[in-house]
């Protein structure tokens, strides 16, 4: 990308739990004149910032709507649940859906986990937030099921987690508007794949390395020019031109003369 090209600044949004910081360090190595402005949004609001034009991409949860958004899968996040420390099953190093099944478990209205069955007992209502699932968790009342960074982001001294190791998984994938793929964009889409800061220009090389080679081959052509090569031939010029004596050195012209003589009988 060229400065004249750049029409920052570039929109990213982010749900809860995502940690962005690894990319905008290398944005920001590679891109110090384009500003990169971060856009949090609440999980369940993800895919509309994006349709709506209020970010130039994101790192959202999956699923989307594919014909709208395009989107690359980066990450499936281990799942836990989060419990008071004095519970049962903080005992254990993890648990299963099963274990789950006599407990009533919290499902807020931003959760994030798409599930074919829930798990546990219903709760009575739905809080409106992941935060506030926790903090009805931290009152003695239910548990929660969320990916581990939610747990991480909501931690609480008075609460743990473990892993639920056959619970459904949430998947974090950076998305776009296929209808808006920007040269912006398509700078994020290269520092997330690891592209390096020459790839692009890697390319464009390729391109013209064909008519590099061409160019040179033509020049070493040119310079034999279909003349024939001296230094072969004067080898056997010099030999032949010396002297010829009997004393000769091996391989010299006049001892191999007198060897191919017949004699004269007398």
């Amino acid at each position: 990308m060229t400065a004249n090209q750049v029409t920052g600044p570039f929109r990213l949004a982010y749900v809860p739990g995502v940690t962005p910081g690894k990319w905008i360090r290398v944005w920001e190595e590679r891109l110090p004149q384009v500003p990169l402005t971060l856009v949090p949004v609440a999980a369940p609001d993800g895919e509309r910032a994006l349709r709506e034009g209020a970010a130039d991409a994101g790192l959202i949860r999956l699923p989307v709507d594919r014909t709208v958004l395009s989107a690359i899968p980066l990450y499936t996040e281990a799942t836990v649940v989060v419990v008071p420390k004095d519970h049962l099953l903080a005992a254990a190093d993890e648990v299963s859906v099963e274990d789950l099944a006599q407990e009533v478990i919290w499902h807020p209205l931003d959760e994030t986990i798409v599930w074919p069955t829930r798990p546990g007992q219903p709760a009575h209502e739905r809080p409106a937030t992941t935060a506030e699932a926790v903090e009805v968790v931290a009152a003695g009342v239910g548990l929660l099921v969320v990916p581990q960074s939610l747990a991480r982001l909501h931690h609480r001294r008075d609460l743990t987690y473990r892993p639920v190791s056959d619970a459904a998984q949430s998947q974090v994938a950076l998305c776009w508007p296929e209808a808006r793929t920007t040269d912006l964009v398509d700078e994020f889409i290269g520092i997330v794949r690891g592209r390096t800061v020459n790839s692009s220009r890697g390319r464009a090389q390729a391109t013209q390395e064909p008519g590099k080679a061409t160019g040179a081959t033509g020049k070493a052509t040119g310079a034999t020019g279909g003349q024939p090569r001296k230094k072969p031939a004067a080898a056997p010029a010099r030999g032949a031109g010396r002297p010829r004596s009997g004393g000769g050195r091996a391989g010299g012209g006049g001892t191999a003369a007198k060897r191919g003589k017949p004699r004269r009988r007398s």
